[in-house]
């Protein structure tokens, strides 16, 4: 079954007969929905609409993990709903744009409208342009308990955003048309394979007033065009988008890491921006192994801030490019994880197989980062038994120390 759907079995969808068929659906699963198909289309109901709200039901438990219970308010595709911002990132990014002055937002090539919804919460007026008739039906779905907000079918690159407003760009990551039996398309990651073009977000920056621009994590620190704030964003770990500010938006311009944790209250974000006038770590042969190491999270490893680590504890990055900072004593940092330096061994499966078999060893560990080493080949190298008896859990980091590869046996603080 694929779950492309074409816009007037959404609208279907949005009310009547459709709504209420969708809203009865139980949770779903695969292996019960021919089933539950036919016992629907036996009681009379059109099957075509059946067909409809079984691929909703489906789009909308893939797409759970991702954005939490909101999603029994949406109608979704599937793009849509792999390329749709996180709540608690689109309600961050909402309320920034609000404290710029902005009272009106343009949206262009809003998608599912996920971020509309989240600035028309945080008190925005928004109009929403999508050029695809599907997806734009079902933007005016999901946002329509939101009269600030207008939902636009058309080209986003033929809106002139006026000098007192605002602008938001999600542009598309993904090939036009079907990649898989899904309906799935092609993931891009080239700069000039956007849509809007590169060319085009940094035109309508200079129109608007303040304008952010949700990109890929991958974006080059390189391509940062001056002036801009740029943000890599994490949530929980997994580092999920990094978002370029301009205008009215920009309080410092440069790089920062923002990082999301989840807690019973909602997410705690924390910022860390680029120490200032502090330099990046020199390397040089003196760089001595402390007692500790540290892990930043993703989001500062991808905006480059791992001297901000560095700056932070006192610390030496272990090698260019590892991430790893090593320190004499942890400090507490909520983007931060710390480890104990246990032992230090030659990067070679014979060394550190010895070590382990003098070990009683219950479980293995292997994390790599600054060296070539292929883990899960290094861990076939170590021919550990297949069950093991021990009772230790073990940690290995395979790293450089300036310049020399190591595997480091740590512990988790």
């Amino acid at each position: 079954m694929s779950d492309s759907l074409p816009a007037d079995l959404l609208r279907r969808l949005q009310d009547g007969v459709g709504a209420e068929l969708l809203a009865a659906l139980p949770p779903y699963r695969e292996g019960e929905a021919l089933r539950l198909a036919q016992r629907l289309r036996g009681e009379g109901h059109d099957p075509e609409l059946v067909a409809a709200a079984l691929t909703q039901s489906r789009l909308r438990a893939r797409a759970r993990p991702r954005l939490g219970d909101l999603v029994d308010d949406l109608l979704l595709t599937a793009d849509g709903a792999e390329q749709a911002t996180r709540p608690p990132v689109a309600a961050r990014r909402a309320r920034r744009l609000a404290g710029s002055g902005v009272e009106h937002v343009h949206d262009l090539g809003c998608g599912l409208g996920l971020d509309a919804l989240a600035l028309a919460e945080a008190g925005l007026a928004v109009t929403a342009v999508e050029s695809d008739p599907t997806v734009a039906a079902a933007a005016r779905a999901n946002l329509s308990a939101h009269p600030g907000v207008r939902v636009v079918e058309g080209d986003a690159d033929e809106v002139t955003v006026p000098p007192d407003q605002g602008a938001f760009l999600d542009p598309a990551r993904r090939t036009p048309g079907l990649a898989d039996a899904s309906g799935r398309t092609r993931r891009l990651t080239r700069l000039e394979d956007l849509s809007p073009s590169w060319s085009r977000v940094q035109q309508v920056a200079g129109q608007a007033r303040a304008t952010v621009a949700k990109l890929s994590p991958t974006f080059p620190r390189g391509q940062v065009p001056e002036g801009t704030l740029a943000e890599w964003v994490s949530l929980d770990g997994d580092v999920v988008e990094c978002t370029l500010w301009w205008g009215g938006a920009v309080d410092s311009p440069g790089r920062a890491a923002v990082i999301g944790r989840s807690g019973p209250a909602g997410v705690v974000w924390h910022e860390v921006p680029a120490p200032a006038g502090a330099p990046a770590d020199r390397l040089d042969s003196e760089v001595d192994l402390q007692p500790w190491i540290a892990e930043p999270d993703r989001a500062v490893l991808a905006s480059g801030l791992t001297h901000a680590l560095s700056h932070a504890c006192g610390g030496r990055e272990l090698d260019t490019g590892t991430g790893y900072v090593t320190a004499p004593t942890p400090v507490d940092l909520p983007w931060a994880r710390w480890y104990a330096v246990r032992e230090v061994l030659p990067l070679h499966p014979k060394a550190v197989r010895a070590w382990l078999r003098s070990r009683s060893v219950a479980s293995l560990t292997v994390k790599k980062r600054g060296v070539r080493t292929d883990p899960e080949a290094f861990r076939r190298d170590l021919r550990l038994p297949r069950r093991p008896t021990g009772d230790q859990d073990v940690t290995l980091v395979l790293t450089s120390v300036a310049g020399t590869p190591r595997a480091l046996v740590v512990e988790p603080r």
